[in-house]
């Protein structure tokens, strides 16, 4: 049997006994002899058996599998977002399968269906980039799985989810450059499908508007692709303006690394020329110099949250089960990159 996976058959062969025998003596059945169930464990002990989870699936209505989707697993914020779920998840017993999408719509639609065919109980969700259409996770819904979304959302589905307060967060961080003595703030938005870039837009104008500074459409640069070389050109390009901004607010931290290191290849420093704020607060961002501001995401309380309302959803009996929406505060790391002398 060296190479193949061992099965209740192989058991009850080598014993010389039904499997149905063997079945009983390994769930400890009464009607079966204390010597009968010893020498079905021990020689299960010894050929290494693992009952199929697939099959107890189908006989159990359950796997004790969630499956995790994600755009990328290297996104610190991420990271540590699986470290909360997995934390949650292993403590109820449950095996966590993660998907990871890299940005792409087709790649979340392999991983829907993959994890559906490993019949998962339950799914948390953070949409790629790239998705603008739902079928895929409606299906989910449809076919009575739960899932939750965490971080990125669709605000056409009735799911519950747990998010930051990405307004708020944008906001306040616009108005500490503001408050700095910025004037010229320009906005490196994300993917305009997703909300959580709508969300810090929203908060970066009404940031503007509540400071009596106008906005400037010119100065709104959309950043799809997230990367340090899209945000390092795009500095670039903004600098060669007639009038330059005297501070970036940037939808990641990943792209702010990307602009800072622009701005001091164009000879200029950080903040005293342009200050530099980001959204994430990766572990990189306190080391690097001068170090980052940052909105700072609360990934393992994210996993957590969304985790136990995943939870709370499996173990329902309710058919009007109530979904809810948990929003978590935004807080803000100050930073040598926007700390100015006004």
């Amino acid at each position: 049997m060296k190479g193949t996976q061992v099965t209740i058959k192989d058991i009850a062969r080598e014993l010389g006994i039904s499997p149905s025998t063997v079945s009983r003596a390994l769930k400890d059945h009464p009607d079966i002899s204390p010597e009968t169930k010893r020498l079905v464990n021990n020689l299960a002990k010894e050929l290494n058996y693992q009952p199929n989870a697939i099959a107890l699936s189908l006989r159990g209505g359950k796997t004790n599998t969630l499956g995790v989707i994600i755009p990328e697993i290297v996104h610190f914020f991420f990271s540590t977002v699986i470290s909360g779920i997995e934390e949650i998840a292993y403590s109820a017993g449950y095996n966590v399968i993660i998907c990871q999408t890299n940005e792409s719509y087709m790649r979340e639609l392999a991983a829907v269906n993959a994890l559906l065919s490993s019949k998962v109980d339950g799914m948390l969700v953070s949409i790629s980039r790239e998705t603008k259409d739902f079928d895929h996770l409606q299906k989910v819904k449809d076919s009575g799985i739960p899932l939750v979304f965490f971080d990125r959302f669709s605000e056409k589905m009735n799911t519950s989810k747990v998010i930051l307060d990405d307004f708020d967060g944008a906001f306040h961080a616009v108005e500490h450059l503001i408050e700095q003595g910025c004037k010229r703030i320009a906005h490196f938005e994300g993917p305009p499908n997703l909300m959580i870039s709508k969300n810090r837009l929203d908060g970066y104008l009404s940031a503007l508007e509540k400071h009596g500074l106008k906005d400037d459409e010119d100065l709104i640069i959309i950043s799809n692709e997230g990367t340090l070389e899209e945000a390092y050109k795009q500095t670039k390009e903004i600098l060669s303006m007639e009038k330059p901004p005297d501070a970036i607010f940037c939808h990641s931290d990943l792209t702010a690394f990307g602009c800072m290191k622009a701005i001091r290849d164009s000879g200029l420093k950080i903040p005293e020329d342009i200050a530099v704020f980001g959204f994430s607060n990766w572990q990189f961002s306190s080391f690097i110099e001068p170090s980052l501001s940052t909105v700072i995401q609360p990934g393992f309380e994210m996993g957590v949250l969304a985790t136990e309302l995943l939870f709370n959803e499996l173990n329902s009996k309710d058919e009007n089960f109530e979904y809810v929406t948990r929003k978590l505060k935004a807080e803000l790391a100050i930073r040598d990159s926007s700390k100015r002398t006004v």
